[in-house]
């Protein structure tokens, strides 16, 4: 049967990292995960300590590699076994584990120049806090997306601050859009993660977070389901019984509501593509792939950049998916519902 949705190649109702992935980069490609030795401010005592009430030692990183292994031989250890499922791929190196922008810049390069150089890798992904981006890191990461396909990969969890609190976040909503603009002003892509099932949060809370998150001009969502580790605060409220686990219809109706929040215009070429280098600044105003083309047929360079605006302004989002030689996809999302302008808090600074 024909698949009948347009962003995925397995039936999934949503546009997938995978389907992306695929027809950027012609075949398949998975994230590595990685240990670069990193802490976290709500570990080391400078926001709190013990990190969240779900993380482990490990800081969400316990399926990333090994910590005492270099990064380099960490890679081709993960490698070898996504293999296993996926023998042809390419690599998006994923630095996971605790905070990976809670260093200095000159740190961070040691980290993340080497792995761009690894066989086989087409871009990164860093997850980190949003209250963890300086300047001067920003000024960093905005050069990497330049350079390669980059991710900022920010755990929220939830739009609640009482949430926050219960599960010992260490920052509020507000810091969260704080680092949130920071990089999208800089144009640098960003996937939010949060979960369903935390203590005390109501149904209505979880889909209030997503409701929150259509508002803003994201590049992607992670959906966790609340997975309680053993030798956490989390296993040990569980144990207690302070807090039930969602039954699979619970999850299975927050989800689909959670993804029922946008709808999407879509316009596609079979053209000429635009090269890998220009698509970081395809949206700028007055940028131009080819001036001279430009010169000769008319153009400004403003349009992607208006309708990028007016999407903001409208709490939605543009995304471009382009292959030199196959053509371009450009997609508008927008949020449905009775209120769709941002919220007030969530307002861009100036």
């Amino acid at each position: 049967m024909q698949n009948p949705f347009a962003y995925s190649d397995d039936n999934k109702r949503y546009h997938t990292l995978h389907y992306h992935l695929r027809h950027r980069y012609g075949g398949r490609v998975f994230k590595v995960p990685l240990n670069a030795g990193f802490t976290c401010p709500n570990m080391d005592g400078t926001k709190g300590v013990g990190g969240c009430t779900y993380c482990s030692s490990q800081g969400s990183g316990d399926f990333a590699g090994d910590p005492s292994h270099s990064l380099a031989r960490q890679f081709e250890e993960q490698k070898a076994i996504l293999h296993q499922k996926w023998p042809k791929a390419q690599y998006i190196p994923y630095f996971q584990a605790r905070t990976n922008t809670y260093a200095p810049v000159e740190i961070l390069r040691e980290r993340f120049e080497p792995v761009l150089k690894f066989p086989g890798v087409v871009g990164l992904a860093i997850a980190t806090r949003a209250d963890c981006l300086p300047d001067e890191v920003c000024g960093y990461l905005e050069d990497l997306s330049r350079r390669t396909d980059l991710t900022v990969e920010l755990g929220l969890q939830s739009f609640s601050d009482e949430t926050g609190e219960r599960i010992n976040r260490g920052h509020t909503t507000a810091e969260f859009l704080e680092g949130f603009w920071k990089l999208y002003q800089r144009g640098i892509p960003v996937c939010v993660h949060i979960i369903n099932g935390l203590p005390g949060e109501s149904l209505d809370e979880m889909r209030k977070t997503a409701e929150q998150l259509a508002r803003l001009p994201i590049q992607g969502i992670k959906i966790h389901l609340l997975h309680v580790l053993e030798g956490t605060v989390l296993a040990d409220q569980y144990r207690a019984g302070e807090f039930p686990l969602l039954t699979r219809e619970e999850y299975v109706s927050v989800v689909c509501d959670q993804g029922d929040e946008t709808c999407s215009v879509t316009v596609s070429d079979t053209g000429i593509g635009i090269p890998m280098e220009h698509q970081p600044r395809i949206f700028e105003r007055f940028y131009r792939v080819d001036k001279g083309r430009s010169k000769r047929e008319g153009g400004t360079g403003l349009g992607l950049s208006i309708v990028k605006h007016v999407a903001a302004k409208y709490g939605g989002q543009i995304t471009l998916t382009s292959r030199p030689e196959e053509g371009t996809v450009i997609q508008v999302r927008l949020p449905v519902g009775e209120n769709p302008a941002r919220c007030r808090n969530q307002e861009e600074p100036s």
